[in-house]
């Protein structure tokens, strides 16, 4: 393979790789979704709202972790925004796991925005 062609590929290496970090995200958040709505089916003391509430903390701890990065290409008030808005599921999430609350479908339909931001 000639330097060209080495170098034509990495190009369109670092093009696709925001493409495929924002499919992955997504790809996160759908995998969130579905088990929050299971969470919703099986009521906020079920092992399945269990399991999707420890997901949903994890997911947004590595968002907001990439987030607060300043080396993350997303202009700075948009991550601002996306922080403020990890920190609220995080804290819904603590109210339904604590039983002070039952509203997955806030949650359900936080992360469908958010999913659909990323298509």
């Amino acid at each position: 393979m000639t330097v060209e062609a080495h170098t034509a590929a990495y190009a369109e290496l670092l093009e696709d790789t925001p493409r495929l970090a924002r499919e992955r995200e997504r790809a996160a958040i759908e995998r969130g979704i579905d088990l929050l709505r299971l969470a919703q089916e099986k009521g906020p003391g079920s092992r399945e709202a269990a399991e999707a509430l420890l997901y949903l903390n994890q997911l947004w701890s590595i968002l907001m972790e990439d987030l607060a990065n300043p080396e993350n290409d997303l202009p700075r008030e948009l991550r601002a925004n996306l922080i403020s808005i990890g920190i609220w599921v995080m804290r819904e999430a603590d109210q339904i796991r604590l039983g002070q609350s039952e509203n997955f479908s806030a949650l359900i339909d936080v992360m469908k925005a958010i999913g659909e931001g990323l298509r």
